[in-house]
């Protein structure tokens, strides 16, 4: 947006002297001394640390906005305010009095000027730096973060995604969908494509999100996503190329407001599923999952068209069963589906812990249960029977008729009431192993039992009390460990600690057959 308040808050110089030592995305907060998610102040160049950490970034700014006098009115207006900030990492401006980020500058560009300096800075501390590690390199044969696990040292690969500006929404998505291994490893087997020429042939392009370039490929950044994720060769990465398509291609998420997380894949995986049915650079996207043998025929799920990878591993069929309670007809439709969005019964949406007592804990089955249980609908939703010709009271039913190699499980968190769309923050306890899905099948005796388990591979989490606010973070298991991924920061995390978020969204992947685990 563009801001009125630069001119009366951007006062120091873009060289100053008053900034920190070191990098500026490692700096401290003043106040708590933390180095997550530093934001430097454009009117005196403190550092402070943001809303999702301690918040002491925008406290600087409430404590900053004392309330004058009448007679003092006009003088407060003549002296700066310290209402925008900088984003130490990604150099994104935040203006408090508009509650939202800035794209225009100071008539002396003095934002630019600034976020240039602190990009120097930056590498300059990586130049001083870079030795140290060589010399860390030289003396291993990792060439990864090391980390003390289990007393012995080993390699984490894992590499963060940069915050954009309120795009923790994507970021826990695309963690996610990089540790789903097979969905994963088709984008990164994928030919590069080359969509320069000319004079720029051979060079990195830094896309802005106001170029007016519409030869974008959304399948070529989310496979230069993927392959930057999992390198170890650096510790954050930054998705700005995927963001401009984004930008491009998905009007609803313009802007840099919080969005919905799960809306967002579903945006994602129909774009990708579009774009790989057309064929890219003169070959055929359904060719080369034709030819990949892990993605056989029988596995295959359509949706709008020919199949792709992003249907052949999310998805399934369900079958729509609604009987007239007057007549007796019954009127069967199979829908595709690429996840699974169940309610939270409204028995347990009071109970927000695990450790609560009043009653039993909200499980994972309960929800399953709730979206495939016999249903009556209600007045408003009453069924044109054929036979009757009428409107009429129904059941209706779902079955399962075919299951998808990853199940996808939105639990459906947000909803409606007159004016706001209300958080259910009920604790739903969720399986890592041996979720068994056989009893949803419409035909189960068609299925063996070792298709019917699934094994969690990650878990996506909102924060917060609202779909508008809150932060979004995931949880995703790589090669026998699991992870937490908060924007840049990735750590390394136990399962008690998984099983004990309040998930928002599950991606369970089929076991392979071979000796089974408990069931759920």
């Amino acid at each position: 947006m563009e801001c009125p308040h630069l001119s009366s808050s951007v006062c120091i110089a873009p060289d100053s002297a008053k900034f920190p030592n070191g990098s500026p995305s490692s700096w401290c907060c003043s106040v708590c001394r933390s180095n997550k998610s530093p934001w430097v102040c454009l009117t005196c160049s403190s550092v402070h640390c943001g809303r999702y950490v301690n918040g002491h970034a925008k406290k600087h700014y409430e404590d900053t906005q004392v309330p004058l006098t009448n007679h003092k009115k006009s003088e407060k207006q003549d002296k700066p305010q310290h209402t925008v900030c900088m984003d130490c990492s990604s150099y994104s401006t935040y203006c408090y009095r508009c509650d939202d980020f800035v794209v225009n500058d100071t008539k002396l560009g003095l934002v630019q000027k600034v976020r240039e300096h602190l990009q120097n800075l930056e590498n300059s501390a990586f130049t001083a730096d870079r030795h140290r590690k060589r010399k860390l390199l030289e003396n291993s044969s990792l060439n990864s973060k090391l980390l003390k696990v289990n007393g012995s040292t080993t390699a984490i690969c894992a590499t963060g995604l940069r915050n954009l500006g309120n795009t923790c929404f994507m970021n826990a998505i695309l963690q996610s969908l990089s540790n789903i291994e097979q969905f994963c490893c088709y984008f990164k087997e994928l030919p590069a494509v080359e969509l320069r020429n000319g004079k720029t042939a051979g060079r990195r392009t830094y896309h802005t999100r106001s170029q007016g370039d519409n030869n974008v490929s959304l399948v070529e950044e989310f496979r230069k996503t993927l392959c930057a994720l999992w390198q170890g060769s650096q510790t954050a990465f930054s998705p700005e190329s995927l963001f401009y398509v984004v930008w491009k291609i998905m009007p609803n998420f313009r802007g840099y407001q919080q969005q919905d997380a799960h809306e967002f894949m579903r945006y994602l995986l129909d774009h990708l599923h579009l774009e790989l049915q057309g064929g890219f650079n003169g070959v055929s996207r359904s060719a080369i999952l034709q030819e990949n043998s892990t993605l056989s025929a029988s596995n295959k799920c359509c949706i709008n068209g020919a199949s792709t990878v992003v249907t052949a591993i999310f998805g399934g069929i369900l079958q729509n069963e609604v009987n007239c309670l007057i007549c007796g007809t019954e009127s069967r439709k199979f829908d595709p589906f690429l996840d699974l969005s169940l309610d939270i019964p409204s028995q347990f949406r009071n109970k927000r812990s695990k450790n609560q007592e009043n009653g039993p804990v909200c499980s994972l089955r309960d929800c399953l249960r709730s979206f495939t249980d016999l249903e009556e609908l209600d007045e408003t939703e009453l069924y044109m029977c054929h036979k009757c010709k009428k409107k009429q009271k129904s059941t209706k039913k779902f079955w399962i008729q075919k299951l998808p190699k990853v199940l996808c499980l939105h639990l459906k968190r947000f909803h409606w009431t007159a004016y706001l769309r209300n958080k259910v923050d009920t604790y739903v306890e969720f399986p890592l192993r041996g979720l068994d899905m056989k009893c949803y099948l419409l035909e189960p005796e068609n299925r063996g039992p070792e298709h019917c388990l699934y094994d969690l591979a990650a878990v996506v989490v909102h924060h917060g009390s609202g779909v508008g606010s809150g932060h979004y973070t995931a949880y995703a298991t790589h090669e026998g460990r699991w992870f937490h991924f908060n924007d840049s920061t990735v750590t390394l995390t136990d399962e008690d600690t998984v099983v004990k978020a309040k998930a928002y969204i599950l991606f369970y992947v089929e076991r392979q057959a071979k000796a089974g685990s408990d069931k759920l």
